[in-house]
């Protein structure tokens, strides 16, 4: 049977929309690695989000957000590399998405001479509003973390933690 015009006009939105959802995180982590304040604060809708990130309060507020993101990686010393992979976007509404995705993060802190390497599971809720997708809703969780400590004379020191993720 073929395709309608309408089916395929809605075949080609819902791709056109998911793509632009994933260019969105992309941009979120690249803002995050490059400590891009105006351009990080740019990917979470204006009002109205939800940020839970394991380990730090929840956020209702973009800009409470930002504060915290800028007194913790803007202070000097601090280098990090997000790499989102295994996208899995759900198109809920012509105005709604729902995602996960898997993190591969690794911070460099000078200060303590240390490099951690996290796995992270995100859930993620977007909403499109003014004709683009926004960062609604954020929720992380940790499920393994590995970090190397130098000391002051080279040898460096392991800590390992992992806990497998919760069923979904």
């Amino acid at each position: 049977m073929p395709i309608s015009l309408e089916d395929l006009a809605a075949r080609v939105t819902a791709l056109e929309d998911v793509n632009a959802i994933r260019q969105l995180k992309a941009r979120y982590l690249r803002a995050c690695d490059l400590k891009l304040i105006d351009e990080l604060r740019d990917t979470f809708l204006p009002q109205g989000i939800r940020l839970d990130y394991q380990n730090f309060p929840i956020f209702t507020d973009r800009d409470a957000f930002i504060e915290i993101f800028e007194k913790m990686a803007m202070a000097g010393g601090v280098y990090d590399i997000h790499h989102a992979t295994n996208a899995d976007i759900d198109l809920v509404g012509h105005d709604e998405a729902r995602a996960r995705w898997s993190l591969n993060f690794r911070t460099i802190i000078l200060a303590t001479r240390s490099v951690t390497r996290l796995a992270v599971e995100y859930q993620d809720v977007y909403r499109k509003q003014d004709g683009r997708w926004w960062i609604a809703e954020s929720v992380s969780r940790i499920t393994s973390i590995l970090t190397e400590e130098i000391g002051e004379d080279g040898t460096p020191r392991y800590l390992a933690w992992g806990d497998a993720p919760a069923a979904q």
